[in-house]
């Protein structure tokens, strides 16, 4: 079967959607994305509320909504590692020497 040609170019991504989209801190909004679908996936994972979610995150409602799409801009690293930390989860940070130039952050969930 003969495949059209649509005229479409397709580019290859880095990996990281924030910075192919030229987000001017594409990896600290990498790493905020993937503290917030764990947040995510422990609420739903719990079915709770977004009102017993707010209550255990010390959050109003429409706040736990907002989190709950992936709008995490009002809400530092900071602030979602204490939200899973509120949820009964341990957060670990750890730092490691780099060979490139620059550091990269990343988020390891264990099972």
């Amino acid at each position: 079967m003969a495949r059209k040609t649509t005229g479409i170019q397709i580019e290859r991504g880095s990996g990281n959607v924030f910075a192919d989209l030229g987000f001017p801190d594409p990896e600290l909004e990498q790493f905020k994305a993937t503290l917030m679908l764990q947040i995510y996936r422990i609420i739903t994972q719990r079915k709770l509320t977004q009102a017993q979610a707010g209550t255990v995150l010390g959050i109003r409602q429409p706040n736990v909504s907002r989190l709950m799409r992936g709008s995490s801009g009002s809400y530092s690293v900071e602030r979602l590692m204490e939200f899973l930390t509120e949820l009964g989860h341990n957060v670990e940070v750890r730092i490691t020497p780099t060979r490139r130039k620059h550091g990269a952050m990343s988020v390891v969930v264990a099972a």
